[in-house]
């Protein structure tokens, strides 16, 4: 396929020529501007194609060099004569350049038969804190490109050999470009006027079928905001034997009003009175099992911390700490008799 002439330039031209000539070509052929038409679809991909490579400088050289590789299709046409019938009109009325680029270097069919692997998919899943921590298995729901089961994957089911509908058993069909009429080999039968396959009615000969389906997630314990999971072969499926693509889902870990995470430790602030932090105690301090004991000596300051072992977030490598700052809270002193204790706290401590 001569890339410069289906764009309708000579090689010389300059990447502003080849841009104008997308740009004008694309106009014409979008599938958006012409929806359900296959040969427009076919040709703008090819033209995009052309497009691709002309306008990178590194492929373009490769291309001008002549180590390209093709990928069109052989056919031939003939050239039958000139039908004044009909009009030429919107794609059928091409320039000569394009008549002519597509008549010496046709395209290939939009399904050339190789592999082509599935496109990834990409999810989110919102946990809860507790979740995070503990692990387990949730579901995502998904819509994807699975293989039809009708045909499996091949796009055609096999028939009883006969006749070929599209082109009666001639084994050409008619093609025009404007009043100049063609005749090429027919692509449902490639030539020969028989067919053993028709096209598979529940995929429109696409091998593919969406499916809307929950997919398990496996969670890991202790698994971090933001982190994304990949469930292999579980993307777009891949056409002609290529693979699957990939579920890649990230995600979310709502915060949580008592622990705080600090790498694989967790940080709790647990509140205690003005004799317990003087005096010491053994107060209670919540953790992901329930709560435990914490041994708080006499003495102790507003801010300090302890650290218990292993009660933080759990990981593959062991779990991290709890660690837990003492927040000291003053008493609501109402009568006498609590206000003269403090004032004789404050003459024997005040320093």
């Amino acid at each position: 396929m001569d890339l410069y002439a289906l764009l309708g330039l000579a090689p010389g031209a300059t990447p502003a020529d080849i841009k104008r000539a997308y740009r004008r070509l694309s106009r014409r052929y979008h599938p958006g501007i012409n929806p359900g038409d296959r040969a427009a679809e076919n040709l703008f991909r090819r033209i995009a194609e052309a497009y691709e490579t002309l306008v990178d400088p590194e492929r373009r050289r490769t291309y001008d060099s002549g180590a390209a590789p093709s990928d069109g299709v052989t056919a031939t046409f003939e050239f039958t004569g000139f039908d004044f019938s009909n009009g030429a009109h919107g794609p059928q009325a091409a320039t000569f350049t394009e008549l002519f680029a597509e008549v010496l270097h046709p395209l290939a069919p939009v399904d050339s038969g190789r592999p082509e692997p599935g496109a990834d998919l990409h999810a989110a899943l919102t946990l809860a804190f507790e979740e995070s921590m503990q692990g387990g298995e949730r579901q995502v729901v998904v819509t994807r490109q699975d293989v039809c089961h009708g045909c499996r994957g091949r796009g055609a089911i096999r028939t009883p050999e006969g006749r070929c509908g599209p082109c009666q058993g001639s084994g050409k069909v008619r093609w025009a470009r404007g009043h100049m009429v063609f005749t090429k080999a027919c692509a449902a039968c490639h030539g020969t006027g028989r067919q053993r396959s028709q096209r598979c009615g529940a995929c429109t000969g696409s091998g593919r079928q969406v499916r809307t389906e929950g997919v398990p997630v496996t969670i890991p314990p202790g698994l971090l905001d933001g982190a994304r999971l990949r469930v292999a072969d579980m993307g777009h499926a891949g056409r002609h034997g290529a693979r699957n693509g990939d579920l890649y889902v990230t995600v979310h870990v709502q915060p949580d009003p008592v622990f705080v995470r600090q790498g694989d430790d967790l940080l709790v602030v647990a509140a205690i009175g003005v004799h317990e932090a003087v005096l010491g105690a053994r107060v209670d301090v919540p953790s992901l099992e329930g709560p435990v004991k914490l041994r708080v000596p006499p003495g102790t300051q507003a801010g300090q911390r302890f650290r218990l072992r292993e009660r933080g977030v759990p990981t593959p490598a062991g779990r991290g700490d709890l660690l837990v700052e003492i927040r000291i809270v003053l008493p609501q002193i109402v009568d006498e008799r609590g206000k003269e204790l403090m004032r004789e706290f404050g003459k024997l401590y005040g320093h």
